[in-house]
């Protein structure tokens, strides 16, 4: 098992809807909710999405607390065909902290000539969730938010390698044709789901942020 704590952060309504059928996501949280997250990313190593929440949102991904952290976690996107540009927000913040792009094998020299590190985490057409927490464990990162999206976070799940959830919820209903919180993760039956315990629940003004850790198999 990695020796890596990946933490899930995800901010929903109360139907587990992250966005609207539009893709339009902010903000769904309170201000207070989102100064919360910005201390989960502070107090991690490292902070990850996907390319696609990149492209969408332009995220920096930094710890924006008060005060400042001293020092900025470590930004990681999961990109398995380089696409991240390089006039986003992120790469042009390379100075706040370091940036990586974990790909599935392909060159990313422009990337690289801008400063941003280049991870080969996948085999030549999706990153491999388990090779990238061991690279992020060999260049001695302990600790990672995943911050999503859906796809991403369901592949860590599969994978088996979430350890604890911070749940964001708002007093706001979505609907059926709002965009889910996780993608597909493939259960053929319930006794195959992951299994969480609640250990915190707090309340941020009208927004609840619920924390699970995973409860742990026991062998037959």
């Amino acid at each position: 098992m990695s020796g890596v704590r990946v933490t899930l952060k995800i901010a929903t309504s109360l139907d587990a809807r992250i966005a609207l059928a539009d893709g339009t996501s902010q903000w769904i949280t309170s201000s207070d909710s989102r100064a919360r997250a910005h201390q989960l990313r502070a107090e991690h190593d490292a902070v990850l999405v996907g390319i696609g929440t990149v492209l969408a949102d332009d995220p920096m991904l930094t710890a924006r607390t008060v005060p400042m952290p001293k020092k900025q976690p470590v930004r990681i996107v999961a990109d398995s065909s380089g696409r991240t540009p390089r006039h986003s927000r992120l790469v042009q913040s390379i100075s706040s902290g370091p940036v990586v792009v974990a790909t599935a094998g392909q060159p990313q020299d422009i990337l690289a000539a801008s400063g941003v590190d280049i991870w080969r985490c996948g085999n030549g057409t999706r990153v491999d969730v388990t090779s990238l927490v061991r690279r992020a464990e060999a260049e001695g990162i302990m600790s990672i938010l995943l911050e999503g999206g859906g796809t991403l976070a369901a592949s860590f799940i599969r994978a088996g390698l979430i350890d604890e959830i911070a749940w964001f919820r708002a007093p706001i209903l979505i609907g059926g044709d709002g965009l889910p919180a996780l993608g597909s993760l493939g259960l053929d039956d319930l006794a195959s789901a992951a299994r969480w315990r609640p250990v915190a629940t707090e309340r941020i003004g009208d927004d609840v942020l619920d924390t699970y850790v995973r409860i742990q198999h026991k062998s037959p």
